[in-house]
């Protein structure tokens, strides 16, 4: 790297790749460095939705804007696999239903269409799901891509545009203007934008009142080509509770189908895990979980397993937005299962921020000082 960037990247993940690629098309020079492979590690572990969330006004808006900047980006991307398949949110009794009808006015409020499914609806729709349930609300904008390819195709695009990409760059520290690697030596830029993922605070100069990742295992799981086994992404109206609680292992089902015909399983979470070893129980939970809302799973064979670390955060928002009290340093990460859909997103954030200008929309939820404020309040 022999000129001085105009921004440093620390970390080729999806939001690496994003903020790069984003940084780089507005004329800006960049940089991005990894100790490993880009897209090597959380995003490799990730299910790939592109999926507007209710679950608060913030994240709505991010997510509702990150989905747009997708469906706008993703046919000039077509190593991706994007499948415009769109969500069925499941219910398995009539609270889940009144949910589904509560999630569908919020929807409508916003402008995203959606409508609620019978039974009969429902099943024309996925005939391989339990005929037990109840209805469903249908989401038809959503989407999915494959992650990996999905990251080194935005990380292509930033090259395109002049950026550079090194890889066995093992950064032991970050400050306003640099990245310090393991041997001493120090990479000097305009400003440094970290997106290392679950290391991220560990880099920083200091650390921000208030803030906390918390690293959440998942398992997911992946079956063998089945031809129109299943063609919308599917998640039972239970999900958020998982996905949002606090115990110590939770599952719920959300089923994926891939341009290859496979279907890709989830999803389990586990806080305060060191090993990235399958867990057995958990699999088999999870699993289980998968067959109660679509039995014909039960006869699929799963031909890989893994798992992954999420970086989350208390309030289930990501960090997005200058590091306090080191001018020129920028954050990025936080997003939990949510990196994928917001990436796009949090890249206009931080370019948005760096450039001195105004978001689509108010980046204030996301800032990474937002816990000290609360603290004070």
């Amino acid at each position: 790297m022999s000129a001085r960037p105009d921004v440093l990247v620390v970390g080729a993940g999806i939001i690496g790749a994003a903020c790069a690629m984003r940084l780089a098309e507005e004329g800006l020079a960049v940089s991005v460095i990894d100790k490993a492979r880009p897209a090597g590690e959380t995003t490799a572990s990730a299910m790939g939705q592109i999926t507007v969330m209710d679950d608060s006004e913030a994240q709505g808006a991010l997510t509702a804007w990150s989905q747009e900047l997708w469906d706008a980006l993703a046919p000039s991307l077509p190593g991706i696999e994007h499948d415009p398949c769109g969500t069925l949110w499941v219910a398995s009794n009539a609270d889940e239903l009144d949910d589904a009808r509560t999630k569908e006015r919020w929807y409508s409020e916003r402008g995203i269409t959606a409508s609620v499914l019978d039974p009969a609806a429902l099943r024309d729709a996925e005939p391989y799901l339990s005929e037990d349930l109840v209805g469903a609300l249908h989401v038809p904008g959503d989407s999915v891509v494959y992650p990996p390819n999905a990251a080194l195709s935005l990380l292509d695009r930033a090259v395109r545009k002049g950026a550079t990409v090194t890889t066995g760059c093992d950064v032991r520290a970050v400050d306003a203007t640099h990245a310090i690697l393991a041997d001493g030596s120090r990479m000097e830029a305009g400003a440094v934008v970290c997106a290392a993922g679950n290391r991220t605070l560990q880099l920083l100069p200091h650390s921000i009142p208030g803030v906390a990742l918390r690293p959440r295992k998942g398992h997911l799981a992946i079956t063998e080509r089945y031809p129109g086994l299943l063609s919308h992404q599917v998640v039972e109206l239970g999900y958020l509770r998982s996905a949002h609680g606090h115990d110590d292992v939770s599952v719920a089902f959300n089923g994926q189908p891939r341009t290859t015909d496979q279907v890709l399983i989830g999803s389990s979470r586990q806080y305060d895990r060191t090993s990235d070893d399958v867990e057995p129980e958990v699999l088999a939970r999870m699993l289980a979980r998968a067959c109660r809302f679509m039995p014909a799973l039960a006869t699929c064979t799963v031909v890989r397993c893994w798992t992954g670390f999420r970086p989350s955060t208390p309030d289930n928002l990501p960090l997005i937005g200058p590091i306090p009290g080191a001018e020129g340093s920028w954050i990025a990460t936080g997003h939990e299962g949510l990196g994928i859909t917001t990436s796009l997103g949090t890249a206009h954030l931080i370019a948005d921020g760096i450039l001195g200008r105004p978001s689509a929309i108010d980046p204030t939820p996301y800032l990474p000082h937002r816990f000290a404020e609360s603290e004070h309040e």
